[in-house]
Order: structure tokens, then sequence, then C-alpha cells
């Protein structure tokens, strides 16, 4: 069988047809439609009706759609200015979420729904949550015109989730950090400021907390590396100052914390089609 009549097979299987309905929707005989996927090649003028009716690009048909798409996508992402290339990305992301589904019918009508919803409400409140879960991974993504974000979790084929995790007290240890009211308080600042380097003193004024206790912070927050120590000269010497560090992983955690923190007050879409464990 050549690559363009594996193709057609299973573009034609996905969409639930028979060779004769495929044949019928592009004028064609169901004996061209088995000549194709037992090794013959379409002609060139019928190519973009095949297209069409398997609802996939004539690339796909040779076998080139998803490596084409993925360099179309990072070439044009790269050539918008930042503000819309996130924007834009987003929305691709948010179509991996029917797409997911495993339900071609269903996600084409779950992504007329959704589509663009962001972009389409006048009500700048208007928010809404996307939850796939899957046994062979997951996504969630929040939806709304001034905030967004996405998560994708591909499930290991070896072993399970823990396996990549570190120790429960580890983990205990992080949400302990983030139960420290002064810490936290501390995060907020930072992650309020300029991508400069900030003195426990200017720390001390914008939170309102005690000298003392903003060194305490932030000598657990290097400890941790999630902040960097550095040093400034001054006409008075070395001052010591602080940045987050580049790798900035708090915040989707802060992000998911405040969904759980807020409860389910949003509107979902919500899919939980699995049978092994989550871990």
């Amino acid at each position: 069988m050549s690559v363009i009549g594996e193709q057609i097979k299973k573009y034609r299987i996905r969409k639930k047809y028979t060779q004769e309905n495929l044949g019928s929707m592009i004028g064609v005989t169901t004996q061209a439609v088995s000549k194709w996927e037992r090794g013959g090649t379409p002609d060139a003028e019928i190519l973009p009706r095949l297209a069409d009716a398997l609802g996939v690009s004539i690339d796909a048909l040779f076998g080139r759609e998803d490596q084409d798409l993925q360099l179309l996508l990072t070439k044009k992402l790269s050539t918008m200015p930042s503000d819309e290339a996130f924007r834009s990305a987003f929305n691709y992301c948010w179509s991996f979420i029917p797409g997911l589904t495993g339900d071609e019918s269903f996600s084409e009508n779950l992504y007329d729904a959704f589509n663009g919803h962001p972009d389409k409400q006048d009500d700048q409140s208007s928010v809404f949550l996307a939850k796939l879960l899957r046994d062979d991974g997951m996504t969630i993504a929040r939806m709304s015109n001034d905030f967004r974000y996405f998560f994708l979790m591909v499930r290991p084929h070896e072993g399970g989730i823990l396996e990549h995790f570190e120790s429960e007290e580890a983990i205990r240890q992080v949400f302990a950090l983030l139960s420290d009211k002064k810490i936290l308080k501390t995060l907020y600042y930072l992650y309020s400021v300029s991508n400069i380097p900030v003195t426990a003193q200017l720390i001390s004024r914008g939170t309102g907390l005690e000298l003392s206790d903003v060194e305490r912070c932030m000598k657990t927050l290097c400890e941790k590396m999630i902040v960097h120590p550095m040093k400034i000269a001054s006409v008075d010497g070395e001052i010591n100052s602080y940045i987050i560090r580049f790798e900035a992983n708090l915040m989707p955690l802060l992000c998911y914390a405040d969904e759980i923190a807020k409860g389910c007050q949003y509107p979902f879409f919500g899919m939980c089609d699995r049978e092994k464990p989550i871990f």
C-alpha cells in the first residue's frame, strides 16, 4: 500500500465512511477508492475534493501534516509581535483539548462552541475552565479575556508519575514553604517588581514586613533556589540583593492553587475518561 493509500484509508475510517460513501462525496466509484487504498494514486485534480471530504489538508494525504503543521506554527509565531504571539499560542493550545477528546464529532462541536471564546466576549469578567483527563494524559486551560493559561501532561509509557516525583516529604516542604504567610507575601512582592535585583530594605518597605523577617525569608528562598542572591557595589561597600530565578517554577503552582482556593465557581467543560490510576 502506498503512503497516500494508507492515509486515505486511515482518514476514511476515522470519519466512519465506507468506500462507497467517500466515492459518492467526491464523484468517483467505490472501485476507484478501493484502488487508491490498495496502492493507486488519485489524479491531481481530485486531491482537493478528497482532502475536503476527509477534513484534512492535501499534505496530510501524503503523510506530511504533523511535520508541516509544527513548522508552520513555529514560523507563524516567530514573526508575530510578542503579545499577539502569546495569545495565538494559547488559542492553538486550547484547540488541543477538543482534539484530545478522541471523539471527532464531539470535538468539532466543542471547538465551534468555544473557539476564540475569550476574544468574542464583551464581558471582561467572563471565565471558562476546560479539564480533560484520560489514561494517556491530562490537560487544563483557563480561558478569559485578560488571564489565560494552559497545562498539558503526557503520561509516562513506563512506570507511573510518582516515579518522577521527589519524596512525599520533599513535596510537603514545598507546600509548607507557601503556607508561611511572610514568605508568600515576599514572593508576591518579588513577582510584582521589574526583573532587577532588590535589597532586603526595599522588600521590607514594599511588604511592610520587619527587616529581620525579610532576611529570614530570603535565606529560605535562596536555600530552595527560588531566589538568587546577588551583590551590588555602592559607596558604602557591597549590599546584598535578590532576584527571582529565571525558571519561575512557582508561577504555575500559584495559578492552580488560586483555582483550588476559589473553588469551582466558573462554568467549565470537563471530561474524565480513564480506567488507570492517575499516579
